[in-house]
């Protein structure tokens, strides 16, 4: 169906985008993130207020952290954007970018020819606890939740069959969380913008054996927007346009026991297959990477996933240097999740805001190379069980 569509779509380009920082934000309610991300993007774009088509707001918890649901509506209110179409986006950590192809969707299919999405999430005002259970109730309720799994305790796992099966050990781990923490300190919008070493990652908090609490990501609060129009008409409003090339999403067994290979994120996989087919092109095509570590050992595992490196072998690539800023791929060059932070209904947003920067050369110290074309962006829900993956390219004259 995918090859069946492709030749009516219309091509999109993103034409600006705008974040707030990620961190604790006690001083600023959900309606105002979102609202100052989207006015840096229409800013970015030169966008006047009353073009947008329609608004997509990516969210997961603002029901229960909130209290606020109909978010979209609200922010075209506080905007001013009337009479525009909105629409609340909400697909676990994946609402972000299922926001990002909703979006796509609008501008490719002709229904729309401005739209703005954003994606935007309070999380800090919950304790960790509570915040845990909300987020664990992701899980499968039988097989699951009520037997106490946790995202966390998932990824335990994961880490843990890695160990077993491939030989990655925890210091390959440990080198990801430091360099993504490397990158963030270069990263003004990044929630925890300080270096740490090895051994300060080998010996923090045990979380669940063996992931330990500098392999997690934060709890933040923050937002990050995107405006997408026809690429046709993407002149009049920038020099820099960035085209989304190609989308891919899909999902897999809810459970980790009921799926194949645990071991491989399947959706992940077809995600990426798809994204590289509908963009002709191939893994090596590909520049620059945001991949979604939420917990460290999920960027050694999607590396591999949506292509990049050979099954079993992409903690070899951290261990190499490939992955760093200055690799032959580098990825997460942001400080990924876990350390620009997961607000989790802005990440899928953020991570295509940060490869629009990085492919017009606008992101400051973390540059990877004034010749980056190509970036991909993996954003999953669940736990690996609905993946959307984005790839864009630079328009250059």
């Amino acid at each position: 169906m995918q090859e069946a569509i492709l030749g009516v779509l219309r091509r999109v380009a993103v034409i600006g985008v705008g974040m707030t920082r990620f961190g604790k934000l006690e001083d600023r309610s959900l309606m105002d993130l979102l609202a100052e991300a989207s006015i840096k993007a229409m800013k970015d774009a030169g966008v006047d207020y009353e073009e947008f088509d329609s608004v997509y707001v990516g969210n997961m918890l603002g029901s229960v952290v909130e209290r606020q649901t109909a978010i979209a509506t609200a922010l075209v209110d506080r905007l001013s954007l009337f009479p525009a179409a909105a629409e609340t986006v909400e697909n676990g950590p994946a609402a972000g970018a299922s926001a990002v192809k909703n979006g796509f969707q609008a501008v490719a299919s002709g229904l729309a020819d401005l739209v703005l999405v954003v994606g935007g999430e309070k999380m800090t005002s919950l304790d960790t606890a509570t915040l845990t259970d909300y987020i664990a109730t992701m899980t499968h309720p039988e097989a699951e939740y009520m037997h106490g799994a946790t995202l966390a305790s998932l990824a335990a796992l994961l880490m843990k069959l890695y160990e077993q099966r491939y030989g990655v050990t925890e210091e390959h781990v440990a080198m990801v969380a430091v360099k993504n923490h490397r990158n963030a300190l270069k990263n003004p919008y990044a929630h925890l913008r300080r270096e740490i070493t090895l051994e300060e990652a080998l010996q923090s908090k045990m979380v669940a054996e063996p992931l330990r609490m500098y392999y997690s990501c934060p709890i933040s609060d923050g937002a990050a927007a995107a405006i997408l129009c026809p690429l046709e008409k993407a002149g009049k409003y920038t020099d820099k346009p960035v085209e989304i090339k190609g989308i891919g999403h899909a999902t897999d067994y809810q459970t980790l026991h009921e799926r194949e290979d645990p071991a491989v994120l399947k959706s992940c996989k077809y995600a990426a297959e798809q994204a590289y087919r509908m963009a002709g092109l191939s893994p090596k095509g590909i520049d620059v990477a945001e991949l979604h570590d939420a917990f460290s050992i999920l960027e050694i595992v999607e590396s591999e996933d949506v292509g990049f490196f050979k099954k079993g072998q992409g903690h070899l690539a951290v261990e190499q240097g490939v992955t760093e800023l200055d690799g032959v791929l580098p990825i997460n060059p942001s400080g990924g999740l876990k350390a620009r932070g997961h607000p989790v209904g802005a990440t899928g947003v953020a991570q295509v805001v940060e490869l629009v920067w990085q492919l017009r050369g606008e992101a400051g110290e973390r540059q990877i190379s004034k010749n980056a074309k190509r970036g991909l962006a993996c954003n999953f829900g669940g736990f690996g069980n609905n993946t959307l993956v984005h790839i864009l390219e630079a328009i250059r004259k």
